[in-house]
Formats: structure tokens, sequence, C-alpha cells
């Protein structure tokens, strides 16, 4: 039986580099991926691209409605589709994280799914919470934070000053007010929001 597979980390922790690894290990031994997003992660616009440089385009751009399942059977009706790897879970809807568990089940497709689970005020993600309930396997992807300990949250910077409130989503803004994302750990995540957890 085909499996959903959760990685998540911290901003930062590789893993848009991870899963584009994926693909390529798939794809050198001779089997057909589809890589999807959601389409509200409109940073990149229809690729992922890991900070290490390496880029790649979807093959589905995931809108809040879409019925995931009916896309992924349809792009594999030319050929059998031997992965799914989704970009930026977290952005995922419910109904669309239970598709994913009936693309791994009922479809026999497996499927890894990359995001981070909470966001700036320490709140998880729809497609996270959902994540974490149905897969079978749940995966760390670490990082660091500035002070060297292990980084669990996100912090996000907005010109420069660190942020505890706001719409739960800020990936494109204007260059006056730069939104920035910083991983760290809960020591100076509490630091840095005066002791505040959403």
């Amino acid at each position: 039986m085909a499996k959903l597979y959760f990685r998540y980390g911290a901003m930062n922790s590789g893993k848009s580099t991870a899963l584009l690894q994926t693909a390529h290990n798939y794809e050198e031994r001779g089997q057909r991926v589809l890589l999807a997003k959601p389409a509200i992660d409109t940073k990149g616009a229809e690729h992922i691209t890991s900070r290490l440089g390496v880029s790649r385009e979807v093959d589905l751009l995931l809108a809040v409605d879409d019925d995931v399942r009916r896309l992924v059977a349809d792009a594999g009706a030319s050929a059998r589709i031997a992965c799914l790897l989704i970009d930026e879970a977290q952005f995922l809807t419910v109904e669309q994280v239970d598709d994913l568990l009936r693309i791994a089940v009922l479809d026999g497709i497996p499927v890894l799914a990359y995001g981070i689970r909470g966001d700036f005020r320490t709140h998880a993600f729809i497609g996270s919470s959902r994540l974490l309930e149905l897969a079978h396997s749940l995966e760390e992807l670490k990082t660091i934070c500035r002070c060297g300990r292990k980084a669990v949250f996100n912090a996000r910077s907005v010109g420069g000053r660190f942020v505890f409130d706001g719409a739960q989503v800020a990936i494109d803004e204007s260059d006056a007010d730069a939104v920035t994302y910083e991983s760290m750990c809960a020591q100076c995540y509490l630091r840095e929001s005066g002791g505040l957890l959403g």
C-alpha cells in the first residue's frame, strides 16, 4: 500500500531542496513524478525553487477549490504516476489533504507533502494540521536558530521589525513593507515576542 508522508520543518530547513532531490531520484530511475503546490504561494509563480538556486516548474498549481484527486487522475491518464510531490502543503485545504490520503491508499500513488507546521504566531496551518492527523509517516526536517539551537518556530519581520499579529499568510508585499521570515528556537522566539505565543 502506498502511503501519505508529511515532511515538515521551520522556514529554511531545506524542504523544497529535499522535494526536488526526491523528484530527481525517481526520474533518474525512469519513474514519472507530479510536482504540485498551492496557487496561494505566489513566490516563484509556477515553480518550486530551493534556496540553493535549483528550480523546477510545477505540473499542478492547486487553487483552493481544486479536486486534487481528479487532477492527479487526469494527469495520470497518459502514463502511470510513480509519486506525487507537494510543496508548501500547509496552504492546502482539509478536503485537499483528505484527497492526498485517498490518492495514496485508494489509487496506490505515494504522496510526499512538504510544508511548515505553524505560522509566525505559532498557530497551525489548516493543511498542516490535517496532515499531522492523517499522514502515515511524519518526518521533521531540522534547521537551526541564529543562536545555534534547533529552530521550531517561524518569526515574521516587516520592514526589519518582528511582528506577532496580522494575516496568517503574507507572501508578496511591496518593497517598503518587505516581509521576511526567520526560523527560531523557542527561547529566541519568546524573547523577541516578549513572551507572547499566538
